[in-house]
């Protein structure tokens, strides 16, 4: 697999850009902040429909305009499919599958798949729960797209139940025996039935894909640090103790777990009431990253952190790969972060692509041994708050 042709439109610090990509490996330098990391983040934005760096569309949008179009060729096998997304500052994104408009800008899923190092990747280790979670969203997405809309069903509904529980904490409060409460904990029996059935897919789909990946981050993860101790993860979930209730074990079984987000969601009604926010379910899960018996975050030694990060896109590089066609390999700034073995470990990864796009500081060196394999450079740099480029043949 790898992109043909990158077509961008206000998106970020571009207000125009086309480019022919090549197989192998691309570089783009340049100062930081010049927008050499936009070009990369566009790509893998129409992999994953989100950003690596922001948790908004907004900002993708380039300052005074309202909307931005990012198109992207892929081949695959010969294959060639051609996306078009215009996000939008107000109101739903739209996109296309070369000329047939799509009801939902979620059906790009699947097309392009992108495997991405970046310096923000430490946060997946020394960060808060919601990067593990959308970390294994992207993935799980990845390899089934179905998986995407039913975590943004969810949160569809999860918002909803939010804005009940805020806006009509009084009326719930009072209960059934009063008529306006009896029909505010009504709406919010509704608003369970359909909580829980989602949740129950998004849980069931994380904890399948851990199952697939964990053996793929232990060894990872001892490549890249053979000296440390071994790696493992696991899910910790809001209804762990609701499914052992139910089913005597874990389980992996979306009607079990359905159950039980019901039985933990009527067990915390009133805590949630009280609390006006929704307790139970899987925004409150983590990916609990382990070395040996301690807790990767909060104990892990920096070079651990990098590690472990590094570990974890390495076990979705090999997991996709093994699964069909190579993913393209996005490497954002991250050689300068790097010692010499977890270089040399990137740069294997690097070489098995079929097309490796990588960003990198003006100045900066990349390994002997991948500088060699590099197809096309470009240098980037700003004019007028506009990012430009041109090729770069020294």
């Amino acid at each position: 697999m790898y992109v043909r042709d990158l077509d961008l439109r206000d998106f970020r610090s571009w207000p125009e850009l086309t480019l022919t990509l090549e197989q192998g490996a691309t570089v783009f330098a340049g100062r930081n902040g010049h927008g050499k990391t936009n070009i990369v983040e566009a790509l893998h934005y129409t992999s994953t429909l989100g950003s690596h760096r922001v948790s908004t569309d907004a900002p993708l949008i380039r300052s005074g305009c309202s909307d931005a179009r990012v198109s992207v060729t892929t081949v695959n096998d010969g294959r060639e499919l051609t996306t078009h997304l215009l996000i939008k500052a107000n109101g739903a994104n739209q996109a296309q599958i070369n000329r047939t408009r799509l009801k939902s800008a979620r059906e790009v899923l699947g097309v392009l798949r992108t495997v991405m190092f970046s310096p923000e990747d430490l946060k997946l280790v020394a960060g808060e729960p919601a990067e593990r979670r959308r970390f294994l969203d992207d993935l799980a997405t990845s390899r089934a797209p179905r998986l995407g809309g039913a975590k943004a069903d969810y949160d569809k509904v999860l918002r909803q139940r939010n804005a009940l529980l805020r806006s009509s904490a009084h009326e719930l409060r009072r209960g059934y025996g009063d008529d306006t409460g009896a029909s505010a904990l009504a709406t919010l029996d509704v608003w369970d039935l359909q909580l829980a059935r989602l949740g129950a897919e998004v849980t069931a789909g994380r904890l399948e894909l851990l199952d697939v990946l964990s053996p793929h981050i232990a060894e990872s993860y001892a490549a890249v640090a053979p000296e440390s101790r071994p790696a493992s993860v696991s899910y910790s979930s809001t209804v762990d103790d609701a499914v052992r209730s139910l089913a005597g074990e874990p389980s992996r079984d979306p009607g079990v777990i359905e159950a039980a987000m019901l039985t933990e969601l009527a067990r915390r009604r009133r805590e949630e009431i009280e609390r006006t926010t929704t307790l139970v379910g899987p925004h409150r899960d983590d990916m609990v990253l382990m070395l040996g018996d301690t807790p990767a975050k909060g104990y892990a030694s920096h070079g651990e952190t990098w590690s472990y990060a590094l570990a974890l896109h390495l076990a979705e590089y090999e997991l996709l790969a093994s699964e069909g066609s190579h993913p393209v390999l996005i490497l954002d700034d991250v050689f300068a972060e790097l010692d010499a073995l977890r270089r040399q470990r990137l740069v294997a990864v690097a070489h098995s692509a079929e097309q490796v796009l990588i960003t990198a500081a003006v100045g900066d060196d990349l390994p002997d041994n991948l500088a060699d394999a590099v197809s096309a450079r470009y240098l980037v740099s700003m004019h007028e708050a506009n990012s430009t480029i041109e090729a770069n043949d020294g």
